[in-house]
């Protein structure tokens, strides 16, 4: 509906939101502030696009006055902004429309007025209060949070503000994503990240750690399964989510799931003593538990700031003293975002052809000699049908001067996914680019997503086409992919409803930067006693990983894989306050130990101005999916070119920010 009001131009002045206006003499006209081209009108309608435009044009002029997109409200007196709105609201009131068809633009120039960080008056402070003790009578766990603009802040720049570059033991995140098309992609809509966990979980086999930051204790403790340790925390609190909040993760868990987790499911079948040799020593599950997270919507162009505030803690006597501490932590994070120092991250120059493959600078844990002998051990378990089909994989090592963070920006570069991942966690740094989800439940419906059947993509459009119609008609990789599907269809099914499990979508074809895939979508409805941790003890690890039945697969990966996969395969990812999970399957992640080891370089520059450069040791782990009918030497070629976009970034970032 549009909003009419009139308005006086002594106090308010509205300018014509077109250049072109015929009621305006010409379109040289200039406002004295040299903001806004046209003349003033009498009368403005503003509808629902014009109040858009508030949202991504709204900008303050120096002295208190405003400038407003498209629809050009300012001051021509130069007033603080709370006259601005407040005779904006009067002025339309005046004009004899219906005072509820002028709150929404009132509104809508006092939020974001406020957001931007001026005063905020005193009817928003007090509904803002209001609501957080209306939500703390509901539950015992309430956000508070602010929006500012994001036209002058990136995920990239804000993370950067939050996590100094030599805090790399530092547990954070930042989760980015793009959608795919047919033959393109897009930014997703949101980006998160987080820094400074209020607590953190840590397992490694049957012994649990729990360090309580906020608190200032550690606990650690032997158990028999250390998946229940999060649930157990957080399952005493009630989450109250609010109207104005993005329907992304806010808040919550965040942190990794080893391949190895599914050891605590199947004790007996797969014990750890029978794992094979553990030769980073990496955690087998790191939790962090984030009551700050800050949320990029690329779509309105804003950044929600979300605090979570414990009401029934013992530190606050009443609600009321919640509520104010809850606005002081999330001014403090306000702050750094808009105040903080800004490190200078160099631009880099894309210099190098981000579409060629690597050039053997990794070595495997397996010769390609070896590897192939694997393969052939494994075809004659299926051939005696001890097994269907197993995924065999190879763990490349490399070594590079090029920082973790300055290779996740490369891998934005040359493998956009629909998982980007950089995850700080105890012992490594996770850099990823997932194109598959592990399990996802929200608002209580399962989705399991099976991504199996490669090719390489083409030079041009029509080899692509060519390859696409090749692929869909592999009989071999047809086969290992309806089988993994039905996999996924089990998996779903234990913790879905009777008759709510489907098949969504059937063998699409989906296009990243080195491979196509064969992809299908199974989604059920949760049951009632069953929660997201259920889900993915019930996914974990899925069948495109492992294999078909799972657990004989996952033995017989045991007796052939030298090394224990770690994160690789495992899942990476969030759970939310709300009990809603997203959590992507570990493929395409590079893991860069924390940990000095004896034979690490450092780099010693001569040029003045240039840092020294510490050696980093990363892995790179990939897989392919054996049937009977597999030839060893396509699988090994398949294991090097889903490495090849990891390897690739880790070229750009060298060339990027190293070689310049």
């Amino acid at each position: 509906m549009a909003i009419r009001g009139a308005l006086g131009a002594t106090a308010l002045r509205v300018r014509c939101p077109s250049l072109e206006c015929t009621k305006c003499s010409s379109n040289a006209g200039s406002s004295s502030s040299g903001i806004r081209r046209g003349r003033s009108h009498g009368r403005v309608s503003f509808s629902a696009k014009d109040v858009s435009a508030f949202g991504r044009n709204a900008s303050l002029l120096p002295g208190g006055g405003v400038a407003v997109g498209d629809v050009g409200v300012r001051s021509t007196q130069r007033r603080r902004p709370q006259g601005i709105y407040a005779e904006v609201k009067v002025q339309l009131e005046a004009s004899g429309k219906d005072t509820a068809d002028s709150l929404p633009l009132t509104n809508k120039i006092l939020e974001l007025l406020k957001d931007d960080g001026d005063p905020v008056n005193s009817a928003s402070s007090d509904s803002d209060r209001a609501e957080f003790l209306d939500a703390a009578k509901k539950g015992n766990l309430v956000p508070v949070y602010r929006r500012i603009f994001s036209d002058q802040l990136t995920p990239v720049m804000a993370y950067r503000i939050l996590v100094n570059e030599d805090e790399r033991d530092a547990p954070s995140f930042l989760f980015e994503s793009v959608e795919h098309a047919t033959y393109g992609s897009s930014v997703g809509r949101f980006s998160m990240l987080g820094a400074q966990p209020a607590m953190e979980i840590i397992a490694k086999e049957n012994i649990l750690t729990i360090l309580n930051h906020e608190d200032g204790f550690r606990e650690e403790k032997i158990v028999d399964d250390p998946m229940n340790a999060p649930s157990e925390i957080t399952d005493q609190w009630k989450p109250v989510m609010l109207d104005g909040l993005p329907e992304v993760f806010c808040g919550g868990w965040v942190g990794y799931f080893s391949y190895d987790t599914m050891r605590y499911v199947e004790r007996k079948k797969l014990p750890f003593s029978h794992a094979p040799e553990d030769d980073r020593g990496l955690p087998d599950i790191h939790l962090s538990l984030y009551k700050d997270v800050v949320i990029f919507d690329h779509v309105s162009k804003l950044v929600y700031a979300i605090h979570w505030v414990q009401t029934d803690s013992e530190k606050f006597k009443t609600a009321e003293d919640a509520y104010e501490n809850g606005k002081a932590q999330l001014a403090r994070l306000v702050n750094r975002l808009q105040n903080g120092q800004r490190q200078k991250l160099s631009t880099g120059a894309v210099g190098i052809k981000i579409g060629h493959y690597w050039d053997n600078k990794q070595v495997s844990n397996l010769t390609e000699e070896e590897y192939k002998a694997n393969i052939v051990k494994a075809k004659e378990h299926i051939l005696a049908g001890d097994i269907f089909q197993i995924v065999l994989s190879q763990r490349f090592e490399r070594r590079t001067f090029a920082d973790p963070f300055e290779v996740y920006r490369a891998l934005r570069i040359v493998n956009p996914s629909p998982y980007m991942i950089y995850l700080q966690a105890r012992g490594s740094i996770m850099v990823g680019a997932s194109p598959e989800i592990l399990t996802r439940i929200q608002k209580g419906k399962v989705v399991n997503r099976p991504l199996a059947g490669t090719r390489r993509r083409g030079k041009t459009v029509e080899e692509d086409l060519q390859l696409e119609a090749d692929l869909r008609q592999d009989k071999k990789e047809v086969a290992e992919h309806v089988m993994l599907v039905d996999l996924g269809r089990n998996d779903v099914g234990k913790v879905s409803k009777p008759g709510s499990v489907k098949v969504d979508r059937l063998m699409d074809v989906e296009r990243y930067s080195h491979v196509m895939h064969l992809s299908s979508t199974v989604t059920g409805e949760l049951l009632d006693d069953m929660k997201s941790w259920d889900a993915l003890r019930a996914a974990l690890p899925v069948g495109t990983v492992s294999g078909a039945p799972k657990v004989r697969a996952m033995e017989l990966i045991d007796e052939l894989e030298p090394t224990r996969r770690g994160p690789y395969s495992g899942g990476i990812g969030h759970v939310s306050f709300n009990g809603d999970m997203d959590i992507a399957l570990a493929l395409r992640t590079m893991i860069f130990p924390t940990f000095d080891r004896y034979n690490t370089l450092y780099s010693h520059s001569t040029t003045a101005g240039t840092k020294n450069r510490r050696e980093w040791q990363v892995y790179l782990q990939a897989g392919a999916g054996i049937v009977a009918d597999s030839n060893p030497d396509s699988e090994h070629r398949e294991c090097i070119n889903k490495a090849a976009g990891l390897s690739r970034a880790i070229d750009l970032a060298e060339s990027a920010f190293i070689q310049q």
